[in-house]
């Protein structure tokens, strides 16, 4: 038998999205082929130290999303740039622990999903599932990348930016008259809609405001779209696919991290989704497009509104989807006639033929 691929599992991060990036590995580690890989499980805690962990030991409270935690771990490891060998380097003697074949990383949020990882692992040379640095850049800053479809001609919400700077120039009341009523406040740089609220009046709009800068410093302001919720997972590099959409039906006001992540009766998930043939082909095809004008590679979920007369307005691209056994991305896949485990084997195949494309490139000038 040909010798194991060395998958390097990177998970948990400095973000307020560390909780559900724990559930997400666990998940994903169990579904793993364990013929085909060996797994090198990388925690990262919350002050942004790399852990390597036991597999059976790496997770504390693992099926309680409110209580789960990252086991401790005294191995903390580094990864040098430029090596060319793959290896980790464990910090209390200096000595490698091993290389590393491929790092899928299970990091949502900033410090993870942003562009960040991603080029440290360029730059270490080791092959990684998901959109590259550029991708992940605009994809997981909300501004940028509305900003992005808006001129490539795909219809996207209304909305203003502020900062830190600038957060007392934009009032409830100019923004309710560009917006209309009610409106939503998110941080720009955030998922899992942690940060986010939905405003109806001054007084939640500047509670809002103070929640979402509390976890970034540049603050997206959106009209609220009335319209189904829908979402299509994509997976693929330069010839990406689509999968059935399915409808999120919440039962609060918005689909919130609650709903999506502790409360089982939070959200209804409705896959595939009951749409018509012309309106299925046409998400698919515009969550192609989106991804593709992202310049995302690998894996992403698209989400949508589906407004009257079926009219399809993109919410938001998730470059890092969620995979924990609620998660919208496997089971779209599922519904489209592709497991979970044969999922995580297209895209580790994805990351490891793009590595091998990439370094056919020359750095000599000719």
């Amino acid at each position: 038998m040909a010798d194991k691929i060395r998958v390097g599992i990177l998970f948990g991060g400095r973000s307020a999205e560390h909780e559900i990036s724990l559930l997400s590995a666990k998940n994903i580690i169990d579904a793993l082929n364990r013929e085909k890989y060996d797994i090198v499980l990388i925690g990262i805690d919350k002050k942004g130290q790399w852990r390597l962990n036991q597999d059976s030991l790496f997770l504390l409270d693992q099926n309680n999303p409110e209580l789960i935690k990252l086991e401790k771990s005294d191995q903390e490891v580094v990864l040098p740039s430029g090596k060319g060998d793959n290896r980790l380097i464990d910090l209390r003697d200096g000595q490698p622990v091993g290389p590393v074949d491929v790092v899928f990383p299970v990091l949502h949020g900033p410090y993870g999903e942003d562009g960040t990882i991603q080029g440290l692992l360029k730059l270490a040379d080791i092959p990684f599932v998901g959109a590259g640095v550029l991708g992940s850049a605009v994809a997981m800053d909300k501004d940028v990348m509305k900003r992005l479809l808006r001129d490539a001609g795909i219809p996207t919400a209304k909305f203003l930016v502020t900062n830190n700077s600038r957060q007392n120039r934009i009032g409830f009341h100019d923004a309710g008259k560009i917006l209309g009523l009610p409106l939503f406040v998110k941080p720009a740089n955030l998922g899992s809609s942690i940060g986010i609220s939905k405003v109806h009046d001054e007084k939640e709009f500047r509670k809002a405001l103070e929640n979402a800068f509390s976890y970034d410093t540049k603050v997206l302001l959106e009209e609220a779209v009335n319209g189904r919720e829908i979402e299509c997972s994509v997976l693929g590099n330069d010839d990406p696919i689509a999968s059935l959409p399915g409808e999120v039906i919440t039962r609060a006001e918005f689909y919130s991290y609650e709903a999506k992540y502790i409360d089982e009766n939070g959200a209804v998930l409705v896959v595939p989704a009951e749409l018509d043939k012309d309106t299925i082909k046409n998400i698919q095809s515009m969550a192609i497009e989106t991804f593709r004008v992202l310049c995302c590679e690998g894996m992403a979920r698209v989400d949508f509104f589906l407004g009257e007369n079926n009219a399809i307005i993109v919410n938001e691209i998730n470059t890092i989807p969620g995979f924990t056994r609620i998660s919208m991305y496997p089971k779209l896949w599922e519904a489209s006639g592709i497991s979970y485990p044969e999922l995580l084997e297209r895209l580790i195949q994805l990351a490891l033929s793009r590595h091998e494309r990439e370094k056919k490139l020359s750095t000599e000038h000719i």
